[in-house]
């Protein structure tokens, strides 16, 4: 079922709802003349523990990518000692094919800064930084005029509406950072955010306890945080009456995936963008009327679901649902960030795991040995069947490198290998005739004795 109405492009003009051509920047009087900085109203008349109460109860999960439920990560933080506490937004938007958490950078940068708020009174952190991708540069001038107007408006900074927390002034910063895959890794930004190499840290302690410069810390998506305004105005049933509930007979401690969603759409389609719906919508809706089908009128034979660490969904998946429970269903990672990457009939699929290969090759901090060697270990290998040099015995090989690499396997710090990995793997395996017609038979030499 479609949206009846856009709720995180509100102000973004959006087709079905919107023409692209209408978008302006959304100042903060015109963010507050349409309903802007209500649920942080309401969110400071309530107890931080009500709010945190109320978003566990939406169940929100995560739009980032893994889908973790976002008043649960709230509810980890120790009691409060005195010291400083931190927020710290992923904004960074490093996974190839995602561009969502852009769109509201860009245009409507007050919907973050309200769940940022929110999310500091509730969990009183006193003090939020925004990491954001190094490449943002007109998203990022138009965050900081953002910031300038919050403070302008007491939402940040002496006398906030806030009051002051952990006896300091809220204060809310940007913080740039240098185009790092890696650094999409919460504590590899942390890193980076502290000024050092951005490369992940080995897990306990988690950033809840001790996170940026020592301190417990949250961490959040853009379009996480841009979500929690809405649910504070509009309550729970109201969130929960869109999108896909638990399976039945599943326990209340299995997450379900309620409310709307960006989806990012590119590749061979016809209108790629950004476009909100219910989480949900089939790959073909999100094709056909989103992307109004394919280009030129060819074939669907597969596409990336979130970022092309989640893996492929295959030419008979065309009609997946893209919700939180998509990667148990179709044999790939999970939903991801949804940003969709679609190929058609005529896509060269050992071209597409080579390439792929080669982003992890290149992105991999090099701090695990199975990632640091086996993401280079199979981008030669692709290379090599590519260029029709392989042998039957490289695919083999090829499966079993994925296979024992990652977080997952248990060999590496971070989920990076573990994209690699799915991406590589799904690839092979959902088709294999395509990586069979490239290589050549292995030849068994016979020794004949005297």
């Amino acid at each position: 079922m479609a949206l009846d109405a856009p709720i995180l492009t509100k102000r973004i003009p959006t087709p079905p709802f919107g023409d692209i051509a209408d978008r302006k920047v959304v100042s903060y009087d015109q963010f507050v003349a349409t309903g802007g900085y209500a649920g942080l109203d309401k969110a400071v008349s309530m107890t931080p523990a009500e709010v945190i109460d109320l978003v566990k109860a939406s169940e929100l999960r995560g739009r980032g990518g893994a889908g973790f439920p976002a008043g649960l990560k709230w509810s980890f933080l120790p009691p409060e000692d005195g010291g400083q506490r931190f927020l710290t937004v992923n904004a960074d938007e490093s996974e190839p094919g995602t561009f969502k958490d852009r769109l509201m950078l860009e245009f409507d940068p007050h919907l973050l800064l309200e769940g940022i708020a929110i999310c500091m009174h509730a969990c009183r952190l006193d003090t939020a930084y925004i990491y954001i991708r190094g490449e943002y540069h007109l998203q990022r001038k138009r965050v900081q005029a953002a910031i300038k107007e919050a403070y302008d408006n007491k939402i940040f900074g002496p006398g906030s509406k806030l009051g002051q927390i952990n006896g300091r002034d809220p204060q809310c910063f940007d913080h740039r950072g240098a185009g790092a895959y890696i650094c999409g890794e919460e504590t590899g930004l942390i890193e980076s955010l502290e000024g050092k190499r951005g490369w992940p840290r080995i897990k306990p302690p988690f950033p809840a306890v001790a996170g940026a410069f020592g301190r417990p810390t949250i961490i959040n998506n853009v379009e996480t945080l841009a979500m929690v305004g809405p649910i504070m105005v509009e309550g729970v049933d109201w969130f929960k009456s869109m999108g896909v509930a638990r399976p039945e007979g599943a326990p209340p401690t299995v997450p379900a995936s309620y409310g709307p969603k960006l989806f990012g759409i590119s590749g061979l389609v016809n209108r790629p963008g950004v476009y909100e719906d219910q989480l949900g919508i089939t790959l073909k809706e999100l094709i056909e009327v989103h992307g109004q089908g394919m280009r030129n009128g060819k074939k669907f034979k597969g596409a990336i679901p979130g970022g092309i660490s989640m893996g492929v969904l295959g030419p008979d998946q065309y009609e997946a649902g893209l919700d939180f429970d998509i990667g148990k269903k179709y044999a790939c990672l999970g939903l991801g960030t949804a940003g969709a990457i679609v190929f058609d009939e005529d896509t060269d699929m050992v071209s597409v795991a080579r390439n792929i290969a080669r982003f992890f090759a290149h992105e991999s901090c090099g701090q695990c040995t199975p990632c640091r060697e086996g993401t280079g270990w199979m981008y030669k290998m692709l290379t090599r069947i590519e260029a029709g040099n392989g042998r039957t015995k490289d695919l083999d090989l090829l499966l079993e490198i994925a296979g024992s690499i990652g977080a997952m396997p248990g060999t590496t710090i971070c989920g990076l290998a573990d994209g690699a990995n799915w991406a590589v793997r799904t690839i092979v395996n959902k088709y294999w005739d395509e990586f069979e017609s490239r290589v050549k038979p292995t030849l068994v030499q016979v020794t004949v004795g005297s």
